[in-house]
């Protein structure tokens, strides 16, 4: 029974190196994909930023356009301020109407 035993501990031991050779063999192989799927990824695309849809059309519309001058700046801003005081006494003149309640 003794020798059976051993035997049968020797099998398995067998099955069980066989086993650890052939995923050893696939852990090798599925690093060096991976290797090659990253060099692959980094050689097509180096930035994150997706390129336009437009192709050369955009580039040519970017280019025509302009940047505004400071004074054109500054006078959008002052445009902008004033509309928003405007705005703000037109609110608080409706406010001060007809919705007054007097608590007695």
């Amino acid at each position: 029974m003794s020798k059976n035993r051993v035997e049968e501990l020797e099998s398995t031991v067998a099955e069980l190196e066989s086993t650890v050779e052939g995923l050893t063999d696939e852990l090798i192989e599925s690093k060096e994909r991976i290797r090659v799927l990253e060099a692959e990824l980094d050689t097509e695309s180096p930035t994150r930023v997706p390129e336009r849809r437009g192709g050369k059309e955009a580039e040519s519309a970017d280019e025509v356009t302009q940047e505004a001058a400071p004074d054109e700046v500054a006078e959008a801003a002052a445009d902008a301020d004033a509309d928003s005081e405007e705005a703000t006494a037109q609110d608080e003149a409706e406010d001060s109407g007809s919705d007054d309640i007097i608590v007695a």
